[in-house]
């Protein structure tokens, strides 16, 4: 049975976006419960002030061939965030915008892209998005249904900005000080508008990316929650019930200039600044030593010892401890690699039970494990409502699907159906084009020798 209603709960409901990234055309991710789900993975979750609950999932996972489009989700998901957090704060008042926009069709080049999310913040549903182009924010707007019905908390046309009937003085100090290139919601957290900081906090907290780029990052993060008494052996136990032989893990004290460092990772991981910059040190700065079970006795290894799955897990531990302990969206990009599918399949469980995610943290990952997709109808570890494909049209723009388009049934063998093709998302592999490319190698090796 779904857990019990939360009255004051923070859930993503769903994502939209249109000419980002790969997605040349509107795409939509929805959170939301169908008549498919796995009755015990369903939050209640009340929207409005008395009204009737909404049932929402706390997981959903991204299957397709590579090169199809999963990480651009994510990826997309994340422009939003980091367009929301920094376009008042870090931006100069003349620069462009990110701009990410579908780059094989010209025409969509030079469009407009639109992001918009629609979630349950505090108990009260909010939807909230924009439109931006290389320049400036061209639309921009936010409502809330405190009652039932939406409310209008602010509505931007280009530099021309409508107001919502609450907070209104409040409202145009902020459009006094608005730029063409910043979010009205950006520059209303600087003013500390009542009704919208929250909203800026909730992105400031949720839909962080982990990824590759991002990994060194994250790795810092789970080293800061190391030398944080209040997670230290929270991070311990997820070291070790993933069966890597870890027994222990320390980090040596930190003195006032690396404390300060430490924040400076914090606020990297926050999207105050691009992770793509110059490190501000490396990780082993931080001399994290990891003890492993040895013939006599435990022995700690420095981490240029630790295997890759080791490092990857490692560097998972603290943004997934973050999540579920604040109710937040983590967003996970190839959540299987490198780690073994049976330690997938546990992860994404942490998230699916409500004994281990009271606080209705949310889990959106892309993966090729297709072990989690599940097989018996008794023990799947994903419902048929949260299982995603992308799949690549011929103009080079993805598609995201989900698998309830497709009608599945109920015992339905979902992985081996997946493999076969049955539902698209997988890879046209030509053995021709394989043996032909075997001889343009062997032939050229002939003539270099």
């Amino acid at each position: 049975m779904p857990d019990m209603v939360a009255s004051r709960a923070s859930v993503l409901l769903s994502f939209t976006a249109e000419n980002v990234r790969s997605f040349r055309d509107a795409f939509e991710l929805s959170m939301l419960s169908t008549s498919r789900s796995e009755p015990n993975a369903v939050r209640l979750v009340q929207w409005r002030e008395d009204g009737k609950p909404i049932g929402v999932l706390p997981v959903a996972a991204i299957f397709g061939a590579n090169g199809s489009g999963k990480t651009m989700v994510l990826r997309a998901m994340n422009d939003m965030r980091r367009l929301v957090l920094t376009s008042f704060r870090t931006q100069s008042p003349t620069a462009a915008m990110p701009y990410f926009p579908f780059r094989l069709d010209p025409a969509a080049e030079a469009s407009t892209s639109s992001f918009e999310v629609e979630l349950v913040l505090n108990g009260i549903r909010h939807v909230y998005g924009f439109e931006i182009a290389p320049e400036r924010v061209v639309e921009e707007w936010a409502h809330w249904y405190p009652r039932g019905r939406p409310a209008l908390l602010f509505r931007r046309d280009h530099d021309d900005v409508e107001l919502g009937a609450a907070e209104r003085t409040r409202g145009k100090a902020v459009r006094e000080l608005l730029r063409p290139n910043a979010l009205f919601l950006s520059t209303a957290a600087s003013a500390n508008h009542p009704l919208l900081l929250p909203l800026y906090a909730w992105f400031d907290r949720n839909l962080l990316l982990a990824e590759a780029e991002s990994r060194r990052w994250r790795q810092l993060f789970t080293a800061r929650m190391l030398e944080d008494e209040s997670h230290h052996e929270q991070v311990l136990a997820l070291l070790r019930a993933a069966d890597l032989g870890i027994t222990g893990a320390r980090v040596r004290e930190f003195d006032a200039g690396v404390r300060e460092r430490l924040r400076e990772v914090e606020a990297l991981l926050a999207g105050d600044s691009d992770p793509s910059d110059e490190p501000i040190f490396r990780f082993e700065d931080f001399e994290v030593r990891l003890s492993h079970r040895g013939v006599s006795g435990d022995v700690e290894l420095h981490v240029e010892d630790e295997s890759l799955g080791t490092m990857v897990w490692f560097g998972l531990v603290g943004p997934v401890i973050d999540a579920l302990a604040n109710g937040a969206v983590l967003l996970a990009d190839e959540l299987d690699a490198s780690l073994h599918p049976a330690l997938v399949q546990r992860l994404v469980r942490l998230f699916q039970d409500p004994q281990t995610n009271p606080h209705r943290a949310q889990l959106i990952f892309n993966s090729h494990d297709v072990t989690v997709m599940g097989n018996a109808k008794d023990d799947r570890p994903l419902g048929r409502d949260q299982i995603w494909f992308t799949e690549k049209a011929n103009d080079g723009s993805t598609r995201l699907y989900p698998l309830t388009d497709l009608d599945p049934r109920k015992d339905e063998a979902v992985a081996k159906r997946y493999l076969t093709g049955r539902y698209g998302g997988t890879p046209i592999l030509s053995p021709s084009e394989f043996e032909h490319a075997a001889r343009l190698i062997t032939s050229s090796d002939r003539r270099d020798s």
